[in-house]
């Protein structure tokens, strides 16, 4: 396991007194590794709202303090904050990026990215017991309750990655293509991404988004006509 999976970095911010603080208070209590990295692990999927409508598009917004302070993000700024609280807990940690098909987007996040793929979804690979095991804080249970999406727990001992069905057995992610693992955030890929896959800017996209709604109340009524039509 190399040392760099526990270093401080521009994004991944494991010195920050914010971050210190946040992790040594979300992992009191546990006595072993995998104990703290189970509980700060739940500290971001839930503690941490997902929201994709609000992508800033600085270099400062998807460091780990900045993702803490305004408490929410997106699957990788969440990745970004768990692997900083981590490394602030001396666990190796490192942001994972792959190509997914998302089937449950809502229609209008769909229109916006003029596709179903997430290119560049982020997750974390954690070092524990000595192997590294993947593991996905992305979706907080109140908008899996939403959405009628099955939450994604995790006992530090296994993979955690988002499960292929809803609870109503209707296709929820593909993996489609595995981008790798990095030490750090590779924040100029990320912003060549959004200009060739999704055909503009980040600075684009929250233009757009800046005129949508709530993105849990719009998914909340999208999984709701769902379920009206299959009944």
């Amino acid at each position: 396991m190399p040392e760099s999976c526990l270093a401080h970095t521009e994004f991944i911010e494991r010195d920050a007194p914010a971050i210190a603080a946040f992790a040594k208070k979300a992992a009191a209590g546990a006595a072993t590794p995998r104990e703290k990295a189970v509980k700060l692990f739940y500290a971001v999927r839930d503690g941490i709202y997902y929201d994709p409508y609000r992508i800033d598009p600085r270099r400062e917004a998807f460091r780990a303090t900045t993702i803490l302070r305004q408490g929410y993000g997106y699957c990788v700024t969440k990745a970004v904050l768990l692997a900083a609280l981590m490394r602030s807990q001396g666990i190796a940690c490192r942001i994972h990026l792959a190509d997914v098909r998302n089937h449950l987007t809502t229609k209008r996040l769909k229109e916006m990215m003029k596709t179903d793929i997430f290119y560049n979804h982020g997750y974390n690979d954690v070092w524990l017991d000595g192997r590294w095991l993947k593991v996905t804080p992305t979706f907080n249970l109140s908008l899996c309750e939403k959405f009628k999406v099955k939450p994604l727990d995790w006992d530090g001992q296994s993979d955690a990655v988002l499960h292929p069905f809803d609870m109503e057995g209707r296709r929820h992610m593909e993996y489609i293509h595995d981008r790798g693992s990095f030490d750090d955030l590779p924040f100029d890929f990320l912003v060549e991404t959004f200009i060739t896959r999704y055909g503009g800017s980040i600075e684009e996209f929250q233009r757009q988004t800046a005129k949508t709604g709530r993105f849990e109340e719009e998914a909340e009524g999208e999984a709701k006509k769902v379920s009206g039509k299959s009944v």
